[in-house]
């Protein structure tokens, strides 16, 4: 006989329902909440018996990401994902085990965030064997790009033509609407006027008119980006960022962002998560404050992972002006991460540097500074929309190594050992790390990109000659190779510490103004962990007693091998020096 396919788990069934209750009353719940287990579990799949239980175990201090395009790399001969794949091999092996490779798909725009057609990978790239191939070695991350498409994609040409199911796939607005109070991260005109086979509409875009939202409040939208996902887990992506997920769920009248809809939708992502026979990790991607941040935690049912969106500014606001305590006052009033979920750190993305998160962390006039410096180093800034009518900086363009070129002095020594600072601080903190390629390889300001795509964020979007590369790393007195060597080498130290346990005990120490300074603990309590980082050009002397340690015990610091004696001689920290200070290796 045939086999057949075994029924979907009622506790399963029971958690799609009450979210689809919230979601869509007005359809059959019961049996959209088939549907859904369907599309996740297609023939010849099936979903674990129970909910995977929330817990601390899918990830370890071993865990560290690269984020990268997939044509970061390129020589004009190889594809790049090959590419991508060698410099992986030969670089990073033991330094990072996981691998973020931006927007994949066919594009239009934005870099790959105008997707068409999310089920193939851009051909100028690649394959899904050569995405397989870097996840069979790599924990792979992939981005679900689910506010919304391009505008020249096949969605919504079938759209424009009234082609069933897409003349519903997208939102509609009126411009006599009340559309004052939305919150978005671009200035140009929400509502774009299109022409279709049912008359003029006037589609809701929310970064731009290349990229027009999806409708989720037709749940046949969701059971796509359902369908989605099934395929990239498919392919071996064990890491789903869901990218500008708290826009998904639209409202004239309202703020249309985070509204309850849009976290039911990631309640809904995770349980099947949960129930999945994979490991599969939700990570949600909202750069806005913190509050609003650590809201996708949910009660334990939201995302595993959430971006830590203030460290970018808040480092980079320490390394300038040489003073960690609005870094150190934040991290102090940081919870820990729940149950079965964790932070992951980064200083720099494909985005540039988030001033949002710094709202109500760092005074206005702080923030002018260090926008001012940066942009005195060859930086750029990208503007918002505010409701009066107003515009503020969202965004510094930089790459990081460049952003940190100068100080709010002017003084331009100490560049790399400045930026190794800023690098091992995102080391050091509960969560995991996670390092732009561009970092990694302490690359500078692409300001001929800037001029070539008239865009800012091209600044921090290099493409380097993999040859080129090669030689550069090749050659120690390189500064890609002496920050590509420090960096690995400070990770590989991390990855056999327990202290440095994503989940980890992490407690802000008071010692000097200079020094940013967190205490870490094992789970099982069996190593501590004393993380020190001058972020200063000046040499700080740490008084004896200056920290709480253990009588008897022997200190040594991981990251020079030395054997300190701090309760007798105190610490010594030289310009933006780093120390690891540990009573166990």
């Amino acid at each position: 006989m045939p086999d057949t396919q075994p029924p979907t788990p009622t506790a399963l069934l029971n958690r799609l329902h009450a979210l689809l209750m919230r979601l869509y009353p007005e359809h059959d719940t019961d049996a959209l909440s088939q549907k859904v287990a369907d599309a996740f579990w297609p023939e010849g799949t099936r979903p674990r018996g129970r909910a995977r239980k929330p817990g601390n175990n899918l990830w370890t201090q071993k865990d560290a990401l690269l984020i990268t395009y997939g044509d970061s790399l390129i020589d004009g001969v190889y594809k790049p994902l090959d590419l991508m794949r060698d410099f992986l091999d030969q670089n990073l092996k033991g330094v990072v085990n996981g691998v973020h490779i931006l927007p994949f798909f066919p594009w239009t725009s934005d870099d790959g965030f105008a997707v068409t057609d999310y089920t193939k990978v851009n051909p100028a790239l690649g394959d899904w064997p050569d995405i397989s191939r870097i996840a069979d070695d790599w924990d792979l991350m992939s981005d679900l790009v689910m506010n919304h498409v391009s505008s020249q994609g096949t969605w919504f040409n079938a759209y424009r033509q009234g082609q069933k199911p897409y003349d519903t796939f997208f939102f509609e607005a009126s411009p006599d609407d009340d559309l004052s109070m939305v919150v978005r991260p671009r200035t140009t005109p929400l509502l774009q006027e299109v022409e279709t086979s049912n008359g003029l509409k006037h589609v809701w875009c929310t970064f731009s008119h290349d990229q027009v939202d999806l409708n989720f409040k037709n749940p046949d939208v969701l059971l796509e980006m359902v369908r989605i996902i099934r395929l990239h887990v498919e392919m071996g992506v064990k890491i789903i960022r869901l990218d500008a997920v708290a826009f998904v769920w639209k409202q004239p009248g309202t703020p249309s962002i985070h509204l309850p809809q849009t976290h039911a939708i990631v309640q809904l992502l995770r349980v099947l998560c949960d129930f999945a026979q994979e490991p599969v990790i939700l990570l949600t991607e909202t750069n806005v404050p913190k509050a609003e941040n650590l809201s996708y935690f949910g009660q334990l049912n939201e995302a595993h992972w959430i971006y830590n969106f203030p460290l970018p500014p808040l480092i980079l606001h320490a390394v300038l002006s040489g003073d960690a305590h609005y870094l150190s006052n934040w991290m102090r009033a940081m919870p820990p991460a729940p149950q079965g979920c964790a932070y992951l750190n980064f200083t720099s993305s494909h985005d540039g540097i988030g001033m949002r998160p710094a709202e109500g962390l760092l005074p206005d006039e702080e923030i002018a500074k260090m926008i001012s410096t940066v942009m005195d180093s060859g930086g750029r800034a990208s503007m918002r929309a505010l409701p009066d009518g107003g515009t503020a900086v969202y965004e510094l363009n930089a790459t990081f190594f460049s952003a940190v070129a100068r100080t709010y002095t002017g003084d331009t020594a100490h560049h790399l050992d400045r930026f190794l600072c800023s690098q091992t601080v995102v080391m050091s903190l509960e969560g995991v790390p996670a390092f732009y390629i561009h970092a990694m390889l302490a690359t500078e300001n692409d300001i001929d990109g800037v001029a070539r795509r008239g865009m800012n964020r091209a600044i921090n979007r290099h493409r380097w000659d993999y040859p080129e590369l090669r030689k550069l790393l090749d050659d120690p007195d390189s500064t890609q190779s002496k920050a590509l060597g420090a960096l690995s080498a400070r990770l590989k130290i991390r990855a056999r510490q327990a202290a440095f346990h994503p989940n980890a005990t992490n407690f802000t120490l008071n010692l000097d103004p200079r020094v940013f300074a967190v205490w870490r603990q094992a789970p099982d309590r069996s190593q501590s962990i004393f993380a020190l980082h001058n972020v200063s050009a000046e040499t700080v002397d740490l008084p004896p007693k200056a920290m709480n340690l253990i009588a008897d015990e022997h200190w040594i610091d991981l990251l020079t091998g030395e054997t300190l004696h701090p309760e007798e001689d105190g610490v010594k920290l030289a310009p933006y020096q780093c120390r690891w200070i540990t009573n166990k290796t």
